[in-house]
């Protein structure tokens, strides 16, 4: 999957292994689990096929967000970075033809 991020601090954030270490401490592995499942999906429906990320659209003032899970509360947030987003006939996400992805954040916004 092509990733980009909402700006240059979150790249280095997410991408550089020291720098996870630093930002989540005892979750960075997972952070870089994640991160590695990202770039190793080619199309959005793979991570929703993986049940530990919880892979799924958000709702009322994130919508058009996506979140997949970090740990119990903590969630790495994206949006789909194509245009036109892809849909299908029914108006939901085309999942199968997603393959860009822009990261916002990693928060708990529970």
């Amino acid at each position: 999957m092509q990733i980009d991020f909402k700006n240059n601090k979150l790249r280095k954030t997410l991408t550089d292994a020291g720098e996870i270490k630093k930002r989540y401490g005892t979750m960075a592995k997972k952070v870089s689990f994640r991160m590695d499942q990202f770039y190793a999906s080619p199309f959005l429906v793979d991570m929703q096929a993986n049940p530990s990320a919880n892979c799924h659209a958000l709702k009322g003032e994130r919508e058009g967000q996506w979140a997949v899970d970090i740990s119990a509360n903590y969630r790495l947030i994206f949006e789909i970075n194509q245009h036109p987003v892809p849909v299908n006939k029914d108006g939901s996400v085309n999942t199968l033809k997603v393959t860009d992805i822009l990261i916002f954040e990693t928060t708990d916004y529970h």
